[in-house]
């Protein structure tokens, strides 16, 4: 397992995300709607909005996945997609040896498929992603990596709506 990379200015981009105020905070529907068309649209069993704090990665909302609200940065795949210029996608995380030996990956939880686009904090700094996730692995084709980035806008502005 490869953890992803702290870089330089990750204090300014964990401000970016705090400045939200909305870390810890309840579920609420208008994410939720996003998450569970998502998932419906991209035949996945799960989707999260996702936001990467300085250990943590917690779960604004999530689709498919009940009573979990956080993991460690470490172990989020979410960690390495907020660095990626593009939607970040790993086919089968089995073959990835960035993850392959990842505990959700190896362990019951068996995530093989992974497809995520960053979300950015009111000074554009990347805070999260809006993620897919499923026990398969799938192809994904540059068409629909276009339309999870058109989600994550959604995600995005309902996230900045908030601060």
């Amino acid at each position: 397992m490869k953890p992803a990379p702290i870089p330089a200015d990750d204090a300014e981009r964990v401000a970016d995300l705090h400045a939200l105020n909305i870390l810890d905070t309840e579920r609420e529907e208008r994410f939720d709607r996003i998450t569970e068309l998502a998932a419906d649209v991209f035949d996945v069993k799960m989707c999260f909005v996702n936001l990467v704090d300085a250990k943590r990665q917690w779960f604004k909302s999530t689709c498919g996945l009940a009573g979990v609200d956080e993991t460690s940065r470490e172990l989020g795949f979410c960690a390495h997609a907020i660095f990626e210029p593009d939607v970040m996608i790993v086919r089968d995380a089995t073959k990835d040896s960035r993850f392959s030996d990842n505990p959700f990956v190896t362990g019951d939880f068996g995530l093989r498929f992974y497809a995520g686009t960053v979300l950015h904090g009111p000074a554009g700094k990347p805070i999260g992603t809006l993620c897919l996730v499923d026990s398969v692995p799938k192809e994904f084709a540059a068409r629909q990596a276009n339309q999870l980035k058109k989600f994550g806008a959604l995600v995005q502005a309902e996230l900045l709506r908030k601060s």
